[in-house]
């Protein structure tokens, strides 16, 4: 019994020894699988837990029992919930979320304007913040316990202490209503130009990169100054090589993995946390979509929404473990 067990066992470890970095890529992407399946049952089940229903809301208090049955059987939610569930996500699979209950529009068409806006937004503050955190971190290591370093470390204890929507409202105050620099983005952005779209954009942006910006900068800094302890480091420096230049060749390559891992946090954080911004600035995203569905109680909406920026989240997270597998040079070069 035993070697038959061994004999089965054999493969998959032939291939692990074999294929180690690719062993451990397929293994993630199974865990992300997993996870988002998971994640979708607690979507559905807890948007149907919820107290209160659609119907009555939708007809009022003053419906009669005959009409809220006869919306429930119009709605389907009649039918048992593990059926639904099944066929909810049997049709989110193959990208059909359903219609509105309240717009009776496709939440497919919808969710597709709305996800393409808050991409936008994330995606550009993006570009902006990952290059300046990584930027200050290299610097505030170059320039470390001395005043530059310090300066870059209080502004970022005071950015990552005020929430986003209270430096939301701080820009719109200053910007908009005392200086008039600044627009809203409001609803006539989607018929804007590129260039329109970037300039409306600005104070939402703004208010994201000063959000992600301090805890990547402070992560990027503990992560260069711990390559920097290690003996080679201090063998280059002793060889001549100037600060900035063991940093930017030796010490920042180094520390990719963590660098990489905590960049992909924030990247899913600018899409799946951009709900407050997007409330405070009425922007036509995502998350102002699904907070209006909130609001009427339009569960096909809100299920849709959840379950994309579940999937943002749990994709961004695998690709940071991958990005860091394969930046970890003992896996790509195995003895």
């Amino acid at each position: 019994m035993s070697n038959s067990t061994e004999t089965d066992s054999l493969p998959g470890q032939r291939f692990r020894e074999r294929f180690p970095l690719l062993a451990l890529v397929i293994e993630r992407m199974l865990l992300s699988i997993l996870l988002l399946f998971a994640v979708s049952v607690l979507i559905f089940g807890g948007v149907e837990a919820l107290p209160g229903d659609f119907a009555t809301t939708y007809l009022g208090q003053s419906a009669t029992p005959q009409a809220v049955a006869n919306i429930r059987s119009e709605l389907g939610l009649d039918r048992p919930i593990v059926t639904r569930y099944f066929e909810w996500l049997g049709g989110a699979v193959q990208g059909d979320f359903g219609t509105s209950w309240a717009s009776r529009n496709s939440v497919s068409e919808q969710v597709g304007k709305r996800l393409g806006n808050s991409l936008f937004l994330a995606g550009f503050a993006a570009v902006i913040a990952v290059p300046l955190a990584v930027g200050l971190g290299m610097l505030s290591v170059h320039f470390r316990n001395r005043m530059p370093d310090k300066i870059i470390n209080v502004i970022s204890l005071a950015a990552i202490s005020l929430p986003e929507f209270f430096i939301g409202y701080l820009l719109i105050l200053y910007f908009a209503v005392n200086f008039g620099v600044a627009t809203f983005p409001a609803t006539v952005y989607d018929g804007m130009a590129s260039l329109d779209r970037i300039k409306a954009i600005a104070l939402p942006t703004a208010t994201l990169v000063l959000v992600v910006l301090a805890h990547m900068m402070r992560m990027t800094r503990a992560a260069i100054l711990s390559v920097m302890s290690s003996a080679y480091m201090e063998t280059a420096e002793l060889k001549g090589l100037s600060a900035w230049r063991a940093i930017a060749r030796h010490a920042a390559p180094n520390a990719l993995a963590p660098i990489i891992n905590v960049v992909a946090l924030n990247l899913a954080y600018l899409v799946v946390g951009v709900v407050v911004v997007e409330v405070v600035f009425v922007y036509p995203g995502m998350g102002q979509y699904m907070v209006d569905a909130v609001t009427v109680r339009d569960m096909p909406v809100v299920q849709a929404c959840g379950l994309i920026f579940a999937a943002v989240y749990i994709f961004l997270n695998m690709l940071a473990d991958i990005l860091a597998i394969i930046a970890n040079p003992r896996l790509r070069h195995p003895r």
